[in-house]
This record gives structure tokens, C-alpha cells and sequence, in this order.
């Protein structure tokens, strides 16, 4: 089942960020991951503004975003994003069944 990660950074270093950019397409395809979007326009339909740097990436099951999360090459890589921006990474699975998805209210 795929999974998706969600990520929503608010930067304050841009230079120091880019070293994190650089260094991230490599590392997410090594793990079978592909950019869905990557800091393209963000539009907000309702609540407040959202006006931080989004991405979403997509990748074969949680168990390879969490390869990804874990490789060391990434961890040395999320240092400059830690040191250049505060982020929020949310990690979704895929509906197994999205012709009638179960909404799982709680």
C-alpha cells in the first residue's frame, strides 16, 4: 500500500536550506520515492493562509518512508533542513480501498 509524506516547512535560512534540497532527490528515489509536488504554489480554499514550503512525495509502503527517514545519508542531509527551517513531516498510508473509503472518524 503506498504511503505519503507530507511536508510543510516555514524557512528562515534559504541558503543553509538549499544544502538540504541538493542532497534530497537521490536519497527519496534510492528508496523508491517520488516528488508529487516540491514547493510549488500552495493555495488556501478555507482557514488561515498557508504561506510555508510544501512537499509531497510518494512512496511504495510506509516501510520504505521510514528506510528513507532512517538512512543515514538522509539524516546528515536533514541536519541543514533542522539548522534552516521549522517542519512538520506527516506520513500517511493509502486507502486499500478508495472506491469506498472507510473515513475513520473518530
Amino acid at each position: 500500500m503506498p504511503a505519503y509524506v507530507v511536508a510543510s516547512m516555514a524557512i528562515h535560512d534559504p541558503e543553509t536550506y538549499r544544502k538540504y534540497t541538493e542532497r534530497t532527490p537521490p536519497l527519496v528515489k534510492r528508496h523508491g520515492g517520488r516528488f508529487l509536488t516540491r514547493g510549488d504554489e500552495v493555495t488556501t480554499a478555507e482557514g488561515e493562509p498557508f504561506t510555508d514550503r510544501m512537499v509531497i512525495l510518494e512512496f511504495p509502503s510506509k516501510q520504505h518512508v521510514e528506510a528513507w527517514l532512517g538512512d543515514p545519508d538522509y539524516v546528515a542531509a536533514a541536519e541543514f533542513r533542522h539548522a534552516a527551517s521549522t517542519c512538520r513531516l506527516l506520513v500517511q498510508e493509502g486507502v486499500s480501498n478508495p472506491e469506498n473509503p472507510d473515513p475513520k472518524v473518530k
